[in-house]
């Protein structure tokens, strides 16, 4: 290929195109609505399955740098009952499947692997549109103007290409998600911090729909995740400006509930931070478009389930490998590319498999229960 790919949004899906394409010697373009790669805080940790995106990081030619990321000790898990009872926990012995590492870490080693200029930042997308000879013309905030003889969206739930291929929209799950942080955990809030453990911890209690999740992440943070089920209007009702009354008014709703657990919500250092959890229809397909392709969440945004960032990654490993088996092809490229997509997205994770992963082969039936309340 000689035209270069052009990448509406430099996430992990996009950019581990862009890595992709370079390594098989295809140029590509990235444009990215955030100012730099500084721009906003990129989230929390991520664990990175052998099963998808350690597939996807090998294809880019980037383990060694992954490895150099990892953060040692964080695939440690424990899961606690509502007053705090631990019903399962497992240390970190370097064997597992899922090393932890920082969103923003894994973002930046992929940065630094793209010759310099392949993101051009602070291009907001305005308008995209599809050309009389069948090429897409996008248009951005800043007054740029770009011809696109292959466009890719990897511009995340709200992607401006995904109309393009479909009309279909995210809608609101039901289910929300309040994030917390606290700094400075074990001099701070050692209660707490000793409560997490050294990795990942999962508050769990009988009903369905609620949970106070937690990872400990670089610095001495623990960052928490709330899940809450409640109507978009509830959320509405909570004035997020007024961080101690937004933090006793959901700390209300987990009444009974271990301090040390709550105190992830109550004692957290920043304003909760509300995430509407949105999902596209399940099995969303669309019928092939000349030129055009989505990856990530612009494709099949799902609840979170910890596949999110691993599958992006993979959807721009497989979508860039396709290009690079097929460069006088593009059209045959992104068909294979779509259409092995789709199988990978309908086909559920084996039950067996994914607990296997995440416990190991010795789970505690109490916990099997759980989950089994859960479903």
């Amino acid at each position: 290929m000689n035209t270069p790919v052009t990448i509406i949004g430099a996430g992990l899906g996009g950019l581990t195109l862009a890595r992709v394409l370079h390594v098989h010697g295809i140029p590509s373009e990235v444009y990215e609505a955030e100012a730099s790669p500084t721009a906003r805080l990129q989230g929390g940790m991520l664990d990175i399955h052998d099963y998808n995106g350690q597939l996807a990081l090998a294809a880019a030619g980037l383990m060694d740098e992954f490895r150099g990321i990892v953060l040692e000790g964080r695939q440690a898990l424990r899961v606690l009952n509502v007053d705090g009872t631990v019903l399962f926990e497992r240390e970190d012995d370097g064997t597992g499947g899922r090393p932890e590492a920082q969103r923003g870490d894994l973002r930046k080693m992929l940065l630094d692997s793209l010759p310099e200029g392949t993101v051009r930042w602070g291009h907001k997308v305005d308008a995209v549109r599809t050309l009389d000879d069948g090429r897409h013309e996008v248009t951005f905030e800043n007054g740029t103007l770009v011809v696109a003889g292959l466009l890719v969206g990897a511009d995340g739930a709200w992607s401006r290409v995904r109309p393009l291929l479909t009309g279909a929209v995210p809608e609101y799950s039901g289910t929300s998600i309040v994030e917390t942080y606290l700094y400075d955990a074990d001099t701070r809030h050692a209660a707490v911090a000793e409560t997490v453990g050294g990795g990942s911890m999962f508050g769990n209690g009988s009903t369905p729909g609620m949970g106070i999740n937690a990872h400990r992440e670089t610095g001495d943070t623990l960052h928490a995740y709330v899940e809450l089920v409640r109507p978009l209007e509830w959320f509405d009702a909570i004035d997020f400006s007024d961080a101690e009354a937004a933090k006793a008014r959901i700390a209300a709703e987990f009444e009974g509930w271990s301090p040390e657990l709550t105190a992830l919500i109550t004692d957290s250092d920043i304003a909760p931070i509300h995430r509407p959890a949105y999902a596209l229809p399940s099995g969303l397909r669309w019928d092939r478009v000349p030129g055009v392709t989505l990856l990530g969440d612009a494709a099949h945004l799902a609840l979170a389930n910890g596949e999110g960032a691993n599958l992006a990654m993979l959807d721009g490993a497989e979508l860039g490998k396709a290009l690079a088996a097929r460069p006088g092809d593009v059209e045959a490229a992104l068909g294979e590319y779509e259409q092995a997509m789709y199988v990978r997205c309908e086909t559920p994770i084996e039950e067996d498999f994914l607990l296997e992963s995440i416990f190991g082969d010795e789970i505690p039936q109490q916990l099997l229960d759980i989950f089994e309340r859960r479903d």
